[in-house]
């Protein structure tokens, strides 16, 4: 697929391993397998691993220039790897703050700019709209930063009006965006076609993650305090029910046909499988240690599995719902990020 975003060149140094471990051009390394392949943000060593899932060859490994970025977001044509540079600290905590946006050509393997977004905010959670437009968690900022890809600058800016605004879901049609507020234990419901928040949804202590059902008719996010999961219904912006968990949820991702919910639980080492329809859980798969985030394909019936605490990420099969093979990565590996094959 022709790449035709252009943007200013910044000199970046490029760390690049293969299986056989021979040595080849970043662009050489880049090349899309043909069954596509997964991008891992690390957190441990500020690093960006592409890797291809099939026989886990790290394709391209590059260090960040700043301190670091926790998740990714790909672009619809595949041909750049967005990452938010939060800080070295976590949600609420003292530490440094980010303000920029890293962008990472995947065609060449190299860092090709940086979009600032003009103050300190921890960028954290970044998701394209159907718009075309990147909007990004800005979390000391408490508001969701507008990015246009093309320009490479923050074009607008929309107010969560809660603070640590850490994660973002979007509908299907681009007009509603939900804001997972962790210190405050709400969700933000954003008008993104008006750049204006709606509605406000008291739903826990404290919260983490946020996702859509694939009919955009259910939110869900993992209260912090108890081991269950809110379910909101979007039609009237209101916790409708709550799914009893084995242990304490984080992050969450519906399977393409909309039957099961996928919930990551750190202290268990273990993912949640959830039947919509009953709104309760299935059965539990054991993954790695402090699994955090899930991507699911929409291709085929397989999720991955991100683990801090052993830098793996797990590949689960969705039709046998069990890990078939586990990628070893890098230390506090995060973020996911999916770059389709040819």
């Amino acid at each position: 697929m022709k790449c035709v975003f252009c943007f200013s060149a910044v000199i970046v140094l490029v760390l690049s391993e293969l299986a056989m471990g021979q040595s080849k051009s970043a662009s050489q390394m880049a090349a899309d397998p043909a069954t596509g392949s997964l991008v891992v943000v690390a957190q441990g060593n500020n690093s960006v691993t592409r890797i291809d899932p099939e026989t886990g060859a790290k394709l391209l490994v590059i260090t960040t220039p700043e301190v670091r970025a926790h998740e990714v977001a790909i672009s619809p044509d595949n041909c750049w790897a967005y990452l938010p540079i939060y800080g070295d600290s976590g949600v609420g905590l003292p530490g440094s703050s980010g303000r920029d946006v890293e962008v990472l050509d995947l065609q060449k393997g190299t860092l090709s700019s940086s979009i600032d977004l003009g103050r300190p905010v921890r960028p954290h959670c970044a998701k394209f709209g159907p718009d075309g437009l990147l909007y990004v968690t800005a979390e000391l900022d408490n508001a969701i930063d507008i990015i246009d890809p093309r320009q490479g600058k923050k074009v607008g800016s929309i107010d969560t009006q809660k603070p640590e605004s850490h994660m973002l879901a979007i509908t299907r049609d681009g007009k509603r965006g939900y804001t997972a507020n962790v210190g405050s234990g709400t969700v933000s419901v954003l008008d993104l076609v008006a750049r204006k928040p709606i509605a406000f949804i008291p739903v826990a202590e404290n919260v983490q993650r946020i996702s859509l059902s694939v009919d955009d008719r259910w939110v869900f996010t993992s209260d912090q305090k108890q081991p269950r999961l809110a379910v909101i219904d979007t039609s009237t912006q209101k916790v409708a029910n709550w799914i009893a968990l084995p242990s304490t949820g984080y992050g969450t991702a519906p399977t393409p046909d909309g039957k099961w919910l996928l919930v990551s639980m750190p202290g268990a080492a273990q993912v949640a499988v959830v039947d919509l329809s009953a709104m309760k859980v299935d059965r539990t798969i054991a993954v790695g240690q402090h699994p955090v985030q899930i991507l699911v394909r929409t291709d085929q019936p397989i999720a991955y599995v991100s683990s801090m605490n052993d830098g793996k990420v797990a590949v689960l099969d969705l039709k046998q719902w069990k890990v078939t093979k586990m990628l070893d990565v890098a230390p506090g590996a995060d973020g996911l990020g999916w770059v389709a094959g040819k």
